[in-house]
């Protein structure tokens, strides 16, 4: 069998022997090139990881170990029970163990299995239901990966709950200050007009709209010939939650930028 270690070896002294030719074309570059091979056999297991996404009643394909074990996790949940066939035959059945301790599972099929692919049900801790239809592979352990983006999803709703409705006000305000999307909101860029509130003009720049809160980032202009103040009441519709101003303090021609949060169903929301 040929190892990673023989064509280092080989391709050493293919190197060795091409310097002592003035003009060599043919065993340096024959060298690295086994140099290269063998990088290449080396790093061959770290290919054995495999991420899958997966949703909902949905079917995940995956590749299976046909000679050791295959690790599937799902990430951010548990495996909660496997469901699956017994065929009666020995050769063409596969053996699934749920590990409780992590909540994956592990599978394997027996040496001369007759078939070449393996099916079954899971079902996750967190209620997702998945089919598994994975086919047979190489003979290294291999583990599976799968990611449902409604877990992730879930956990960022939960988060939210956790925190009152003015820390989720703060939060949603921040996140409109650096440009950023905060799960579960959208962002829409509508081509509003400017309104006028005495010297001054204020215009709609974007707004996020979520399912409990809708932030509003405003323009504001001093149209006036004096200095002004902008204070939240003059901006803030009733039920804010929420009101930033960048620079309340404007001169003559200045503008500054406004961020309003408020609860969607209340008051002007």
């Amino acid at each position: 069998m040929i190892t990673p270690a023989c064509l280092v070896g080989l391709g050493a002294t293919s190197i060795a022997a091409g310097s002592t030719r003035t003009h060599d074309i043919v065993l340096k570059p024959l060298g690295f090139a086994l140099i290269a091979a063998a990088i290449a056999m080396a790093a061959g297991p770290a290919l054995a990881d495999e991420f899958v996404q997966a949703v909902d009643n949905g079917q995940v394909a995956c590749t299976l170990s046909s000679r050791e074990l295959t690790r599937i996790s799902l990430i951010g949940d548990a495996f909660a029970n496997v469901s699956k066939i017994t065929s009666g035959s020995p050769l063409e059945d596969f053996t699934v163990t749920n590990e409780p301790i992590r909540g994956d599972i592990y599978l394997s099929v027996p040496l001369g299995f007759a078939g070449t692919r393996v099916s079954f049900f899971a079902t996750s801790k967190k209620g997702f239901v998945y089919k598994f239809a994975c086919g047979l592979g190489g003979a290294e352990a291999t583990q599976v990966f799968v990611t449902n983006p409604a877990v992730a999803t879930e956990k960022s709703s939960d988060a939210q709950t956790k925190l009152s409705r003015r820390d989720q006000a703060v939060r949603l305000i921040q996140a409109m200050a650096s440009s950023a999307t905060p799960d579960g909101y959208q962002v829409r860029q509508p081509a509003a007009a400017s309104v006028r509130i005495g010297e001054l003009t204020l215009r709609l720049v974007s707004e996020y709209r979520g399912a409990g809160l809708v932030g509003k980032t405003f323009r504001i202009d001093n149209r006036g010939t004096k200095p002004v103040t902008v204070a939240a009441e003059q901006i803030a519709p009733s039920g804010t939650l929420a009101a930033s101003i960048t620079v309340p303090e404007l001169k003559t021609g200045e503008a500054t930028t406004a961020y309003v949060v408020g609860q969607v169903g209340e008051g002007a929301w």
